[in-house]
């Protein structure tokens, strides 16, 4: 089995004439913590949008926890999670009903949710 969580050679986006990625190789190990850094304009968020299968690149290949980002993006998106800087909380809304609300978002029908806990409480490591 592979060891890597991300892997990907030669990614290459381009929005119009503006070359946005231009063949990005990566191979980033499973099991910590990476951060990806640069100037504004670098094509950073590019590359995690098409990491996440919400921009799809134009050329290249990308491998997400063993899963082809174009050939199964569908098993990508189930395994993985993106947020930008800032959430995107309803701050009206409980706890529970903003996770509701994002499930829903992505066809989760709520079955099963007896089970799932009722309250949840944050631990220092």
């Amino acid at each position: 089995m592979n060891d890597l969580a991300i892997e990907t050679a030669g990614l290459v986006k381009t929005f119009g004439g503006t070359v946005a990625v231009d063949g990005v190789d990566l191979a980033i190990a499973r099991g910590g913590v990476h951060a990806v850094l640069g100037p504004n304009g670098a094509g950073k968020t590019t590359v995690m949008r098409m990491l996440a299968t919400l921009t799809r690149p134009d050329a290249g290949t990308a491998v997400v926890l063993g899963r082809d980002v174009i050939a199964d993006s569908k098993e990508v998106r189930r395994r993985v999670s993106l947020t930008g800087q800032f959430a995107s909380l309803d701050e009206d809304l409980t706890g529970r009903d903003n996770l509701r609300l994002i499930g829903r978002l992505f066809g989760y029908s709520g079955r099963g949710r007896a089970t799932a806990p009722r309250s949840c409480s944050m631990r220092s490591r």
